[in-house]
């Protein structure tokens, strides 16, 4: 790959302020490609963020509330005030919604930077009356992280009372401003509606090298087929890596009832979410 300089700003969180081995791969896949500049919306013991010390350029671990754009912010200023963002050529806003990377991503960072268009997102969400930028990986180009309007956009980032406000606000929002400022931008991988969370093999295997973690959730567990095809098809460190997170997460005994290729079992489950979502009118 040509020699390029990247930023990538880490948005993360995890309600026990545990750093944890998924992170950790993520963070040390990522430090071979640019810098990082992280910030949790978690307080963090230092012995936990020793943990990532020799992957990240900075790290900020402080509760605010502001959900993952909040993190972009505190990131974005930091970068800003230290008089860093000049050094770059793009800079990246990642966050610690999925699981990966799963392979390698050369091919992905290259497809990501080309020169005449100023924003790449890893998947565009494509809805009925809208279409947006996915804001758990996007690349920006110079053009954009040096606009004075970016700067306003990512200074005003608030605290929302919900999730679904935030991502109005500033995930749709951010392509909006693109938009307006006649910046071109585009997605490597199409979504329909909820597909990246509901379809995360077909996303595999179409080349995408992460997996939502909403994913293992969803769908009263029908989806843990094409996790554990997802997982036998990964990396082996990063698969080892995922499965260790998951079981911290969402327990052992439901990651071995989970990851099941068995037919029957899946449409079960699948049955009982669609009677669990008619009956509760969610």
């Amino acid at each position: 790959m040509s020699i390029r300089k990247r930023l990538f700003l880490f948005a993360a969180y995890d309600r026990n302020g545990i750093i944890d081995d998924a992170l950790i791969h993520y963070l040390k896949t990522l430090s071979q490609y640019g810098d990082i500049v992280i910030c949790f919306d978690n307080d963090c013991e230092k012995s936990e963020l020793e943990k990532i010390a020799p992957f990240v350029f900075h790290a900020i671990a402080k509760r605010h509330g502001e959900y993952d754009f909040g993190s972009y912010k505190r990131c974005f200023q930091y970068a800003r005030d230290k008089r860093i963002l000049r050094r770059y050529d793009f800079i990246y806003f990642v966050n610690d919604s999925v699981f990966g990377p799963l392979k390698n991503i050369d091919n992905i960072i290259y497809k990501m930077e080309r020169p005449k268009i100023h924003a790449v997102g890893m998947v565009t969400s494509i809805h009925k009356t809208h279409e947006f930028m996915e804001s758990w990986f996007i690349c920006i180009h110079k053009r954009i992280f040096s606009a004075k309007w970016l700067n306003t956009f990512m200074s005003n980032i608030r605290a929302e009372s919900d999730k679904a406000s935030v991502t109005i606000k500033y995930e749709h929002g951010f392509t909006n401003l693109l938009e307006e400022h006649k910046c071109t931008w585009t997605g490597l991988f199409d979504a329909h509606g909820r597909y990246t969370y509901n379809h995360p093999c077909d996303l595999f295997l179409r080349g995408c090298p992460f997996v939502k973690k909403a994913s293992f959730l969803r769908h009263n567990g029908a989806l843990g087929a094409q996790i554990k095809y997802i997982l036998r098809h990964s990396d082996k460190s990063a698969a080892c890596a995922v499965m260790n997170t998951a079981k911290r997460l969402y327990s052992e005994k439901y990651m071995n009832w989970f990851l099941t290729y068995n037919p029957l079992k899946i449409i079960v489950r699948y049955i009982k979410y669609i009677k669990h979502k008619l009956t509760s009118g969610k």
